[in-house]
């Protein structure tokens, strides 16, 4: 069974609930890694969090909530391993899984709804990702995560055919 964590600051605390159930609804199994209340936090704390159990892998996916989810997307994506997708509708959500392969989802309470955000959560859970040439931009993410200029460089330059459609 696919395995999310999720976490949220103050702002973020109240809708986490909603999508957690939500989450549990459509056969997921769930960690809550905070907040645990509306006590005023900082949202680095729950992206590293989450960032750290997907890219652990004591988590398959993360889903994190802040204000906007800027600040928190922000966060989860200085872990290495991390592409933390901050959106506000479906579209971008399930593009983020099919072409750029996000293990974070980000969303902002302050910017949608319980409905919309179980739609963002949705349309994001269903998409997979396709590869092909959307692969070598991620090799480029990975090689950036290891601070590697040269891999970098060498993805940039590869005509390898792993990288075509």
């Amino acid at each position: 069974m696919t395995k999310i964590a999720f976490g949220s600051d103050h702002v973020g605390f109240e809708l986490k609930p909603t999508i957690i159930d939500y989450v549990k609804e459509l056969g997921y199994e769930i960690e809550d890694l905070g907040a645990y209340s509306d006590k005023r936090t900082d949202y680095p704390i729950y992206g590293k969090k989450v960032g750290e159990a997907v890219s652990s892998g004591n988590a398959d996916l993360g889903i994190v909530i802040c204000g906007t989810g800027v600040g928190i997307s922000l966060a989860a994506n200085k872990v290495p391993g991390i592409r933390a997708a901050c959106v506000s509708e479906p579209y971008s959500a399930e593009l983020s899984r099919r072409h750029n392969n996000s293990n974070i989802l980000a969303f902002g309470s302050r910017v949608v709804g319980s409905e919309l955000a179980k739609m963002i959560v949705k349309s994001w859970l269903n998409a997979k990702y396709e590869g092909g040439r959307h692969q070598r931009r991620i090799d480029e993410l990975n090689a950036e995560d290891r601070k590697d200029s040269k891999l970098f460089n060498s993805i940039v330059e590869s005509d390898n055919p792993k990288y075509q459609d």
